[in-house]
């Protein structure tokens, strides 16, 4: 890998282990310190790598530096500590002398920790989603505002929110026992899953998928299932839904990172391994007794991965809809449910339930009646498409819904 590729690639990589290992060692109040001792060594390879060389184990020099920067840290403190006052001592971290432990099995429990601690219910999802991508995923602002369609001064405001919030509440940067893991889990998959929706579904105006939050999503999920602690059901049915939906990424976009949808997919790049990944978690998925919106939503994604269009597929995908309204409605998952509907007993039938949802400031519920209105009646069809594209927030999803007009009188 050549140099100027090479610190991007160690920052992504790295820069969320070191800083959870540091805010592990600090302590949550002390998240941003973290986070900057973290920016500071990779600011040290930028400054001295170009002049120097690339060091021989890059990853160990990047730690050393970041642990003698730590102690750095210390040592400074602990040159005044005596002469400040009480509320100043609690302001800064206690002078340690322990060992920054950046072992393999440290940094994995340190992500999971932090992972547990970020997914707390004090903070709004959307600050958990802030948080998990630039702490745990290693994500500048830019990037946070980018993902999540904002700016950086919203994104700064909300993680500085949130980073207050965890230090009112005193949230310990500590694995949950065993009578909270269940209670807890819940939280933090619903952040993984929409972490990994904010990358499937982009709505950024350069990408229609951001691969990079999908995978972080998985990589974090995995650490779940390797930890006997969060090795359960949900988590199982959660990796499997993600491997589903990541099989068919390579479809999804065209020659000119144009999206392509679903019916229009060329199967034979479909994942094959992925897919295979997928059923051996949602295998794994079905010990106990517990059902959650996981394992259902997984199984209709399993079924979207099966190439042959028939009455029995989209039989079992609306079954598997029926189920899931029942244990977790979703304005999204009832639309959704339409479309299979209209597969097992016709668009009339859809098109009646469509709009009994009267989901009228969204451009999918208008884009699908405009793909059921297709063929019975053009005109409303048209009508549909045109309140689609005005209320569409990509320029991507705008072509796919002209092309979709267009093809109305073809």
């Amino acid at each position: 890998m050549k140099q100027q590729e090479l610190i991007p690639h160690l920052f992504r990589a790295e820069f969320s282990k070191i800083t959870a290992v540091l805010c592990r060692h600090f302590g949550m109040e002390h998240m941003e310190l973290a986070e900057d001792i973290a920016g500071e060594t990779f600011l040290a390879a930028l400054e001295t790598w170009p002049y120097r060389g690339v060091p021989e184990n890059p990853v160990a020099w990047l730690y050393t530096v970041a642990k003698n920067k730590a102690h750095n840290h210390f040592s400074r403190n602990r040159t005044f500590q005596a002469n400040v006052s009480p509320a100043l001592q609690r302001a800064t971290p206690a002078a340690e002398e322990s060992d920054i432990d950046l072992s393999g099995q440290n940094i994995t429990d340190s992500q999971l920790q932090m992972l547990f601690a970020i997914c707390h219910p004090a903070i709004a999802p959307e600050a958990q989603i802030g948080l998990a991508l630039r702490i745990l995923c290693g994500f500048g602002i830019e990037e946070i505002a980018d993902a999540l369609l904002s700016t950086k001064e919203n994104i700064n405001k909300r993680l500085y929110r949130a980073r207050e919030k965890l230090r009112q509440e005193k949230v310990a940067i500590v694995f949950p026992p065993p009578a909270e893991v269940h209670q807890r889990l819940d939280v933090v998959l619903t952040t993984l899953y929409l972490l990994f929706s904010e990358g499937y579904y982009s709505e950024s105006s350069n990408t229609v998928l951001r691969e990079d939050l999908c995978r972080e999503a998985m990589r974090l999920c995995l650490q779940l299932i390797e930890n006997e602690n969060t090795n359960l059901p949900p988590v199982n049915a959660l990796m499997a839904l993600m491997c589903f939906h990541a099989s068919r990424f390579p479809a999804r976009k065209d020659a000119n990172g144009e999206i392509v949808l679903y019916h229009a997919q060329d199967t034979t790049l479909w994942n094959q391994e992925l897919i295979g990944r997928g059923a051996f978690y949602l295998h794994n998925a079905s010990t106990g007794g517990r059902l959650s919106r996981f394992h259902l939503e997984a199984a209709i994604a399993y079924h979207h991965t099966i190439k042959e269009d028939t009455a029995e597929k989209w039989g079992a995908i609306l079954q598997l809809y029926n189920q899931l309204l029942m244990l977790h409605y979703s304005p999204i998952a009832a639309l959704n449910r339409t479309f299979a509907l209209s597969r097992v007993k016709g668009k009339a039938a859809a098109i009646a339930e469509a709009e009994k949802l009267q989901l009228t400031g969204n451009q999918y519920y208008y884009t699908l009646l405009g793909e059921l209105y297709r063929g019975m009646d053009n005109h409303k069809a048209h009508a549909c498409l045109q309140a689609a594209h005005g209320l569409a927030r990509t320029e991507a999803d705008r072509k796919v819904i002209a092309e979709m007009m267009a093809e109305l009188y073809l």
